[in-house]
C-alpha cells in the first residue's frame, strides 16, 4: 500500500465499511490521512442513510463528512437527548449525537496506569466520578439489553 498512488489506495479504502475504515486509519499516518478523505465518508453516509439525508446533513463550517457520519451514527445508537455514554473506556456527555464534554476514562482513573502528564490523576474516585461511571455503565447495559430483546 505504501507504493500505491493515493488514487488507487482510495479506491481500495472505499471498499471498506465505516468500522473497518476507522480501524484502517489506525495503521499509519498515510492511512489516517487517506481514510479521512471526505469523499469516502460522504459515500458511506449516502450508502447508509440515503441521498436525501446527506443533502440535509451536509457538513457546514469546518466539519467533515467523517464528523457528520460519526454524529449521525451516535444519534442512531443513543438517541437525540442529553446522555452520558461510554465508548470503549471513555465516558462522554452527548447531546443530539454531538460530544459536549469528555467526562473521563475508567482505566486511567480506576487503575492509575497512564504515564502521560495529561492523564495523571488520583486513583481515588470521588462520589461524582462514581455516579458518572455508574450512569455510563447503566446506559451501556440498558442499550445492550434493548438490542438483545429486539433480536
Amino acid at each position: 500500500m505504501e507504493r500505491l498512488p493515493p488514487e488507487l489506495s482510495l479506491r481500495i479504502l472505499c471498499l471498506l465499511d465505516h468500522r473497518n475504515l476507522a480501524t484502517a486509519q489506525l495503521v499509519c499516518r498515510r492511512w489516517k490521512i487517506l481514510g479521512s478523505d471526505n469523499s469516502l465518508w460522504c459515500d458511506l453516509f449516502i450508502e447508509r442513510w440515503g441521498l436525501d439525508q446527506a443533502t440535509f446533513y451536509a457538513p457546514s463550517d469546518s466539519k467533515s463528512w467523517k464528523h457528520v457520519y460519526m454524529v449521525q451514527d451516535r444519534c442512531d445508537r443513543n438517541g437525540l437527548g442529553l446522555k452520558i455514554i461510554r465508548e470503549g473506556d471513555d465516558y462522554y456527555l452527548i447531546h443530539q449525537g454531538e460530544i459536549q464534554r469528555h467526562l473521563g476514562s475508567r482505566i486511567s482513573k480506576m487503575e492509575g496506569i497512564s504515564d502521560s502528564p495529561e492523564h495523571k490523576e488520583e486513583p481515588n474516585l470521588g462520589i461524582l466520578d462514581k455516579i458518572l461511571f455508574f450512569i455510563g455503565d447503566f446506559e451501556a447495559a440498558s442499550a445492550q439489553a434493548k438490542r438483545s430483546r429486539l433480536v
